[in-house]
């Protein structure tokens, strides 16, 4: 099963149900944080992808 699958299997009861848990498990405080630390990941990969796009295409300039 691929991850395009699973997302697209993936509807509003399931999604409510994964917000519970983990409401349940981290707490009404934690959660915030939690997502500033998601969110700062995920900046942090999408800033990697760029270094290495502009790093693949340095060296092909070179080459050329």
């Amino acid at each position: 099963m691929t991850l395009t699958t699973i997302l697209l299997a993936i509807g509003t009861p399931e999604i409510l149900i994964i917000a519970l848990v983990i409401l349940l498990l981290f707490g009404g405080r934690k959660i915030p944080e939690l997502m500033r630390g998601l969110g700062k990941g995920v900046s942090q990969f999408k800033k990697g992808m760029k270094d290495v796009e502009d790093e693949i295409k340095e060296d092909d300039n070179k080459k050329e």
